[in-house]
C-alpha cells in the first residue's frame, strides 16, 4: 500500500511543471508545489487598518465608501493577498489553463481567515453556464473545496445558482457591474449562515449580487472570502503610471 502511494506521488511529481507557475523560475525536484517558496513569500497581505465590513484598507480618520450601500447582513469580506503581477499569473493559470491544483496552494493561504467565523456554509460563486462549459470547472468551487478540507466547514454549492448569462465584467465601471449582475444569481432557501468563496475581489459587485440572493433566500448573514484583492481604482491607476511598472494584461475579473 505504502509503495503504491509513493509510486503515485512520483508519477504526479513527474507531471508537475518544471517551473514555478508565477515567476517561471525552475522548481527544485523535491518540491511538490506549483509555486516556489520565494513567490509565496512575496505575497502581500492586505494592510491594516481595514474596513470591518468590506475589508478594504482605510485611510486613518476616513470612513469606507466602498460598502456604504451594501445590503444589510452582508459582511465581513476577507481577502488573503493583494492582486499583483505574480498573483495575477496564478489566478490566470487557475481559471484559464486548467491548473486546478493551484486552488490548494491558494486555499492554504485563505484558511486562517476563517478561523474565527463559527458555523456557516461555504458557497462558491457560480460561473455562468457558458463559461462553466468552456472551462470544464469552476475555480471558485475548487477553492471552496480546498477550504472545506482545511477548515471542516460544510461545502454547499447548491445554495446559489446562476440565473442568467451576463456579459463580461471587464472594463465596466462599478455601477455598470452592479447593473450587469442584477438578477444574475438565485439563492436556494436556507436559514444557515453562508460564506461566499471566489478568486478575486475587484469592486465587490459580484459578491454583493450573490450575497443579496442568499439573504433573500433566508440566510441570516453572509460573509465572503477571496484569495486576492485588486488595488482600489485610484491606487491602480497611479501604479500603472509609475516609471518602473509593466502594463497589466486585461483579463476577466469577476
Amino acid at each position: 500500500m505504502a509503495a503504491g502511494v509513493e509510486l503515485a506521488r512520483r508519477f504526479e511529481r513527474w507531471l508537475l511543471p518544471a517551473e514555478c507557475m508565477a515567476c517561471r523560475e525552475p522548481l527544485a525536484r523535491s518540491e511538490d508545489e506549483l509555486v516556489c517558496r520565494v513567490c509565496v513569500a512575496r505575497w502581500r497581505a492586505i494592510p491594516e487598518p481595514r474596513c470591518e465590513v468590506c475589508g478594504e484598507p482605510e485611510l486613518p480618520g476616513a470612513g469606507c465608501r466602498l460598502c456604504a450601500e451594501w445590503p444589510a447582513g452582508f459582511g465581513p469580506v476577507r481577502s488573503a493577498v493583494r492582486f499583483d503581477e505574480g498573483v495575477r499569473a496564478l489566478v490566470h493559470n487557475l481559471k484559464y489553463t486548467g491548473w486546478r491544483r493551484l486552488s490548494a496552494v491558494m486555499a492554504r493561504r485563505m484558511a486562517p481567515l476563517l478561523a474565527d467565523i463559527g458555523d456557516g456554509d461555504l458557497v462558491p460563486v457560480p460561473l455562468a453556464p457558458r463559461r462553466a462549459r468552456q472551462r470544464g470547472y469552476n475555480q471558485a468551487a475548487e477553492l471552496a473545496t480546498g477550504l472545506a478540507r482545511l477548515t471542516g466547514l460544510p461545502l454547499a454549492p447548491g445554495r446559489l445558482v446562476r440565473g442568467r448569462e451576463t456579459p463580461t465584467q471587464t472594463r465596466l465601471t462599478p455601477e455598470a457591474r452592479l447593473a450587469n449582475l442584477a438578477g444574475a444569481f438565485v439563492g436556494r432557501p436556507s436559514a444557515r449562515p453562508a460564506w461566499l468563496v471566489d478568486d478575486v475581489f475587484t469592486t465587490g459587485a459580484t459578491l454583493t449580487s450573490a450575497a443579496q440572493a442568499l439573504l433573500d433566500a433566508g440566510a441570516p448573514h453572509v460573509g465572503a472570502i477571496t484569495f486576492a484583492r485588486a488595488e482600489p481604482p485610484l491606487s491602480e491607476a497611479a501604479r500603472r503610471l509609475g516609471p518602473f511598472t509593466l502594463p497589466l494584461r486585461d483579463e476577466e475579473l469577476e
